[in-house]
């Protein structure tokens, strides 16, 4: 099985202007990012698909490869969408977030080894246990809940399950995703559903549409850069861990 991960990257950001050149221990976060994921053993080729020539250059500048996408997507899989198309050589596409500079490269082989059993298998994610009663609370972080095989029944940015009764785990997603090539072509494809529309959460359409997105557990630490502070934590694991 050939795997490409591409990352997804736009310089407009809301929160964070220009946040994929954000520094980050020397480098530009979009490079870190990309740095981490070529470090995966089952990925055989990582691209960076941006619509921004500054994006472009700063990933090129560091000997990483990147390509250019149209400037219309309205989403990060419509642009992962249009880098697979052309690239026909790739079974399995995994998407990384480009705002997520402390990717384990391990976490990116464990999403393709589902695929490696099961070929039947769409689509896979990955989600974190939560603990905190604050954090499980906000509905920035996005809450999963699954079957006893591991596939998604749900995905919510309010709390799943509904605490009627104490002891359940409430699981976050994590934004990484693979797909097979097929799939994510007609997935794209898709018009989006009511409730995606509701909770404007992507992965809601595949469920929707009856597709399985197996879902691995992991208890890798994710900060996913969408303000100074979050930057800021960032740098300071970077300094930590002594990585320039």
């Amino acid at each position: 099985m050939k795997v490409l991960c591409i990352i997804p990257a736009r310089y407009a950001s809301t929160r964070l202007p220009g946040k994929p050149l954000c520094d980050i221990a020397g480098k530009p976060m979009i490079v870190r990012v990309y740095e981490r994921a070529v470090r995966a053993e089952l990925v055989q080729d990582v691209v960076v698909a941006t619509d921004d020539e500054r994006i472009c250059a700063a990933v090129g500048e560091y000997g990483g490869r990147a390509v250019m996408t149209r400037t219309d997507h309205a989403t990060g899989t419509d642009r992962l969408a249009e880098v697979a198309e052309k690239m026909q050589d790739y079974d399995l596409i995994i998407n990384v977030q480009g705002d997520e500079p402390l990717i384990d490269p391990a976490v990116i082989d464990a999403l393709v080894e589902p695929f490696l059993t099961d070929e039947q298998l769409p689509m896979a994610t990955a989600k974190t246990l939560l603990t905190d009663e604050e954090e499980i609370a906000n509905p920035n972080n996005v809450k999963v809940i699954t079957d006893h095989s591991g596939n998604a029944l749900y995905f919510s940015r309010a709390r799943i399950p509904y605490a009627r009764n104490p002891g359940a785990k409430v699981y976050k997603h994590i934004g990484i995703y693979a797909y097979r090539r097929d799939f994510l072509l007609d997935y794209a494809r898709m018009s989006q559903t009511p409730l995606e529309l509701s909770e404007s959460l992507e992965q809601l359409r595949a469920i929707e549409n009856g597709h399985t997105i197996r879902v691995i557990e992991t208890d890798a630490v994710f900060i996913g850069v969408d303000t100074e502070e979050d930057l800021a934590a960032v740098n300071e694991v970077y300094q930590r861990e002594g990585i320039y």
